[in-house]
């Protein structure tokens, strides 16, 4: 059966690193939905869009942008790569009660997934780090400004060393940017950890301070007993 992987967890946690790593691991495709959200409010002519413009501000601000737009999008790219019949890993979705829940009048992310793949398929990781070390991991992030694949602190090189090209900060990996985003995932994520729990979900709860490769090694044990 196929699987999906939803990756909850404060900014600087790992959620890209990881899912990528599950991505060429176990075949997953990997939806970031923070890349998907700057892709589309960076693309040529996007300026020119209202709704566009109103969630580029929310983006480059910290804040989570508005939820009935960003439910949307995921489901539409969600029942696509179901369609196609692969698993799928979220790194960032879905993070508000509305995204993950909906309400009378829209399907949430988690009911279709139910649909889509089985309750039982579905495997909830919550990766955990303290707040000065999200600050600290963000501040001095870069990621390629082709591939999007994220540089380590302690690398120190100018160039990815997947494709070759140009690193570059994110507008939303600045300090203050981040206490932003990490209030925004206090206030409106961790409801969703709260009510995933009381609907009976699982959550594995995964220590994200150690590096990455050791982090996957805890990741991968938990994938293949499922």
């Amino acid at each position: 059966m196929k699987k999906v992987v939803i990756i909850f967890g404060p900014p600087g946690s790992g959620k890209g690193t990881q899912a990528e790593l599950l991505a060429r691991k176990f075949n997953f495709v990997h939806f970031d939905t923070g890349r998907y959200e700057e892709n589309l409010l960076y693309a040529p002519g996007a300026l020119k869009d209202p709704v566009l413009q109103r969630e580029r501000k929310n983006f480059d601000t910290g804040k989570l942008c508005t939820p009935s737009w960003i439910l949307k999008t995921i489901k539409q790219a969600t029942e696509k790569i179901a369609q196609s019949g692969q698993n799928i890993v979220y790194s960032g979705s879905p993070r508000t009660m509305f995204e993950a829940f909906g309400d009378s009048r829209h399907q949430g992310l988690i009911a279709l997934l139910n649909k889509l793949y089985g309750r039982k398929n579905i495997l909830i990781l919550k990766l955990n780090i303290p707040d000065k070390i999200s600050i600290k991991r963000n501040s001095e992030r870069w990621v390629c400004s082709v591939c999007g694949l994220p540089l380590l602190a302690r690398a120190r090189i100018k160039n990815c060393a997947f494709c070759g090209g140009k690193m570059r900060k994110r507008s939303l990996d600045n300090p203050e940017v981040i206490k932003i985003r990490l209030k925004e995932y206090r206030s409106r994520t961790f409801p969703v950890f709260q009510e995933l729990k009381r609907r009976g979900y699982k959550i594995q709860e995964v220590n994200a301070q150690k590096l990455p490769y050791l982090i996957f090694q805890k990741i991968s044990e938990i994938i293949q007993q499922i």
